[in-house]
C-alpha cells in the first residue's frame, strides 16, 4: 500500500499484535490523563506553590491552611472548562481531519500547557496554563476512545478500553507517589517539589506526539473521507489478511462500514453540535437522544461518589486516628488498590455487558457510601465524648468502606461512561458525539469540584448519603434508558436507536425485528450476488430505512 508510509506499523504487525500496539499508544494518552488528574492533589500541598499562588499559608502542624478556597478551587476547576472547550474542538477536528492528526494536536497543546504550568510564577499565570492544559486533555479525551473503538473488534472492544483505564489509574498512582517522594526534597520549601511533577508529564506527551504518526488511521474514518483503498488494507491488517476466513470477515465488516457511511450521508443533512444536541435533521437515527444519554451518564459517574471520596477521604482517615504521615500512606495504598480493581473490568465488561457492569457497581458503591457516612458519623460522636477506642474502630470501618467504594468503582463505573459514547454514535459524527461525553464529564467534575467542599462544610458526612442515593437512582435510569451495546458492531448501533421510543425495552424489540427482517434481505441479496457473480456483499445496515417503521410506543 503505497499511500501509507513505509514506516507505519500497519505493514509489520497484524491482527491482535497490531491492536495491542494501537492500544498501547491510546493507553499512553490515557496514562497522561490519569497523571494529570492526580497531579494537583500533591501540588496543592507544596509550600512554595500555595504561598506563591496566594491561597494559603503554613499551619502549626506543617500542613497548608487555605485562606482563599475560591482561588484554590478555581485554579483546579478551570482545567475542566479547558477540557470542555478542548473536547468540542477535538471532536470537530477529528471528524474533519482524522484521528491521528487530532491525537498529535492534543498532545502538542498539552505540551504547551504543561510547560506553562511548570514555569508559572503567580496565580494568573497558573490559571491560564491550566486552561491550556485542559484544552489539550479535552482534545485527546474526545478522540482517543473513538480511535480505539473503531479499530477494535466488536467482541473485545470493551476489554481494550478497560485496559486503557487501568493505565489511567496507574497515572494517578505514579503522580501520587512521585509527589510523595518529591515532598522530602530539601527543607520542603523548594519549588522543585511541585514544578518537577508537573514537568514530568511532558515526556509522555512528546512520546505520544512522535509515536502516533507511525500508526494507522481509523479505517472507518478513511471510508468517510473517501479513501476506501487505504481503509480496506488497514482493516484487513487489523482482522488478518492471510487466512481466508479472516479475509472474508474483514470484507464483510468493510461492506457494512461502506453501507453505514452511505446511509448516514443521506440522513445527516447537517450535524453541527447544535443540531446534535437537539436532534435536528437526524431522522430516525435520533442523535439528540444519544447526546443526552452520554452527557448524563458522565455526570452521574461523578455523582455516584468518586469526587466525594477523593475530597472526604483524608477526613475519614483522620477520624480513624491516623497521623498525617500515615494518611498519606493509606491514601497511596488506596490508589494502588483502585488500580488493580480496574483489571476486573478487563475480564467482565465483554462478558456481562455494559448495563450489568453499571448495575452491580451502583449496588456496591451505594452500600459503601451509606456505610462510610454512618461509620463517619459514629466515629465523630465517639470523638466528641473522648472515646478514642470507639472512634478508631468506627474510623477504621469507614476507611474500609472507602477502599470498598474505590474498588467497586474501578471495576465498573470508571470505564463504561467513557466507552459508551465512543460506541453509540454513527461514523459521520462519532468524534463529535464522543466529545459530548467529555462535555458531560467536564460539567460533572467542574460542578462537584466547586460544590463538594461547600457540601462537606455544611452537612459533613451526610453528603455521602446523597451519593448513596445517586447510586440507587442510577439503577432504574440505566435499566430504562440505556440500550446494551455489548457484542454489537458499531454499524448495528443505528438499528438499536432507530426506535421512536426512548425506552430501552422498545429499542431492543425494534432492534430484534429490524435485524431479523434485515437478515432476510441480506440472504436474498446474497443469493442474487452469487447468481450474477457480484463480488460486493450485502449489508444489514443499508436496509435500515427501507424497513417499515415500528408503531410508536404509548408513554
Amino acid at each position: 500500500m503505497d499511500k501509507i508510509h513505509r514506516l507505519n506499523v500497519v505493514h509489520r504487525l497484524e491482527k491482535r499484535s497490531l491492536l495491542i500496539a494501537i492500544n498501547c499508544i491510546a493507553g499512553l494518552s490515557i496514562l497522561f490523563f490519569g497523571y494529570d488528574q492526580g497531579m494537583m492533589g500533591g501540588v496543592n500541598t507544596a509550600y512554595d506553590y500555595y504561598t506563591r499562588m496566594g491561597f494559603g499559608h503554613k499551619g502549626p502542624d506543617g500542613g497548608v491552611v487555605v485562606d482563599n478556597d475560591l482561588l484554590q478551587g478555581g485554579i483546579v476547576s478551570v482545567y475542566y472548562l479547558g477540557t470542555l472547550v478542548g473536547c468540542l474542538v477535538g471532536g470537530s477536528f477529528g471528524d474533519h481531519f482524522g484521528r491521528i492528526k487530532t491525537v498529535f494536536l492534543g498532545a502538542a497543546v498539552g505540551v504547551v500547557g504543561a510547560a506553562l504550568q511548570t514555569s508559572a510564577m503567580n496565580h494568573e499565570w497558573m490559571i491560564c496554563a491550566r486552561l491550556v492544559n485542559g484544552w489539550g486533555t479535552g482534545i485527546l479525551n474526545a478522540i482517543i476512545p473513538v480511535w480505539a473503538t473503531e479499530t477494535a473488534e466488536h467482541t473485545s472492544r470493551g476489554q481494550f478500553i478497560a485496559i486503557e483505564f487501568t493505565l489511567n489509574i496507574l497515572g494517578v498512582v505514579i503522580a501520587y507517589w512521585l509527589e510523595y517522594g518529591c515532598s522530602f526534597y530539601g527543607d520542603g520549601t523548594s519549588s522543585f517539589i511541585w514544578r518537577f511533577p508537573i514537568a514530568f508529564q511532558i515526556p509522555m506527551l512528546l512520546i505520544l506526539m512522535g509515536a502516533v504518526l507511525f500508526f494507522p488511521e481509523s479505517p472507518r474514518w478513511l471510508v468517510k473521507a473517501g479513501r476506501e483503498e487505504e481503509a480496506r488494507y488497514i482493516l484487513g491488517r487489523l482482522r488478518g489478511d492471510t487466512d481466508p476466513s479472516d479475509k472474508e470477515k474483514a470484507e464483510a465488516e468493510y461492506q457494512d462500514i461502506i453501507s453505514s457511511c452511505e446511509l448516514e450521508r443521506k440522513e445527516f443533512k447537517q450535524q453541527t453540535y447544535y443540531h446534535m444536541l437537539f436532534g435536528i435533521n437526524s431522522g430516525r437515527l435520533h442523535t439528540g437522544r444519544r447526546v443526552q444519554l452520554v452527557i448524563w451518564l458522565q455526570i452521574m459517574q461523578e455523582w455516584v461518589g468518586i469526587a466525594g471520596v477523593t475530597i472526604y477521604a483524608p477526613t475519614i482517615f483522620g477520624i480513624a486516628g491516623m497521623s498525617p504521615a500515615k494518611r498519606q500512606w493509606i491514601a497511596g495504598l488506596n490508589n494502588i488498590f483502585y488500580m488493580f480493581s480496574t483489571l476486573i473490568c478487563v475480564f467482565t465488561l465483554d462478558r456481562i455487558g455494559r448495563r450489568w457492569t453499571l448495575y452491580w457497581g451502583s449496588v456496591g458503591q451505594g452500600i459503601a457510601m451509606a456505610l462510610a457516612g454512618a461509620f463517619s458519623y459514629l466515629g465523630q460522636r465517639a470523638t466528641a465524648v473522648d472515646d478514642a477506642a470507639k472512634a478508631a474502630s468506627y474510623g477504621n470501618a469507614a476507611v474500609s468502606m472507602v477502599f470498598l467504594f474505590t474498588f467497586v468503582f474501578g471495576a465498573t463505573w470508571l470505564t463504561v461512561p467513557w466507552l459508551y459514547p465512543a460506541e453509540i454514535f454513527g461514523l459521520e459524527i462519532r468524534a463529535k458525539g464522543n466529545a459530548w461525553g467529555v462535555v458531560g464529564w467536564s460539567i460533572g467534575n467542574g460542578w462537584l469540584t466547586l460544590l463538594c467542599p461547600i457540601m462537606f462544610k455544611n452537612i459533613g458526612e451526610k453528603t455521602l448519603y446523597i451519593f448513596a442515593a445517586c447510586n440507587i437512582i442510577s439503577i432504574p435510569m440505566v435499566w430504562a434508558l440505556y440500550p446494551e451495546t455489548n457484542q454489537r458492531t458499531l454499524e448495528e448501533i443505528d438499528l438499536l436507536f432507530a426506535s421512536d421510543s426512548i425506552w430501552n425495552w422498545e429499542a431492543e424489540k425494534n432492534f430484534a425485528r429490524m435485524k431479523e427482517e434485515g437478515v432476510q434481505v441480506v440472504r436474498r441479496s446474497s443469493l442474487n450476488d452469487v447468481e450474477h457473480g457480484n463480488g460486493r456483499k450485502a449489508s444489514v445496515v443499508k436496509d435500515v430505512h427501507h424497513l417499515e417503521a415500528p408503531p410508536k410506543a404509548e408513554l
